[in-house]
């Protein structure tokens, strides 16, 4: 298993939606004390992803911060990203590691107690557990955990867990306090914050 600092996990927006540039909003972020990011796009241009996410990598790689592609394995290897994220409607965990190989973070998303039961966990180094509450950030979202839930299910999985969903400071404070969490992600918390630097250390706080 690869293992890697979860502790603050920044999954990028499209970057529209940012209030500052893509990659200012992740050096920010990083300065206020992310521990890994991960790089979302809905674009289906290949092309523009890489010239899009390509300085992020190179940024991150000099403040030695993972950099994780979601879903886009194509993409991944072409960056050569330390790591892929992928959900439950993305190509299974076997063929994704047999793909990027051993070396490389493998992260997985689940939702509910039969994905958590399906995973082989020789394969993932990580999971992503959620919503925990209502999210804005991702279309056909599955229903909330909740606090309550997300701690009952993150303490039967036998590799590190990190919670998503609609996560802001005092909702964060929460989570952790289940001590059944290995981090917190979150989108819109950072990617939609005028000072990310300073939203990164409320989420920590």
């Amino acid at each position: 298993m690869n293992v890697i600092d979860l502790s603050l996990y920044l999954v990028t927006d499209e970057a529209p939606k940012c209030r500052r540039s893509l990659l200012e909003t992740v050096q920010k972020a990083v300065d206020g004390g992310v521990s890994v990011v991960q790089y979302r796009s809905v674009n289906p241009d290949g092309g523009t992803c890489y010239r899009e996410a390509l300085p992020l990598r190179d940024f991150l790689a000099s403040r030695s911060i993972p950099f994780i592609v979601n879903n886009r394995i194509d993409l991944a290897l072409a960056l050569e990203a330390d790591g892929v994220h992928i959900g439950q409607r993305d190509l299974p965990v076997p063929i994704v590691r047999s793909l990027i190989g051993s070396q490389r973070i493998l992260g997985l998303s689940v939702s509910n107690a039969a994905q958590l039961q399906a995973v082989d966990f020789s394969l993932v180094d990580y999971l992503g557990m959620g919503p925990v509450f209502p999210t804005v950030s991702k279309l056909n979202a599955p229903p909330a955990l909740g606090v309550e839930g997300f701690a009952a299910l993150a303490a039967t999985a036998p590799v590190p867990v990190v919670a998503i969903g609609g996560l802001n400071a005092e909702r964060a404070r929460q989570v952790r306090a289940t001590g059944t969490a290995a981090g917190i992600a979150v989108v819109s918390a950072l990617c939609g914050a005028e000072d990310p630097a300073a939203a990164a250390r409320a989420l920590l706080a």
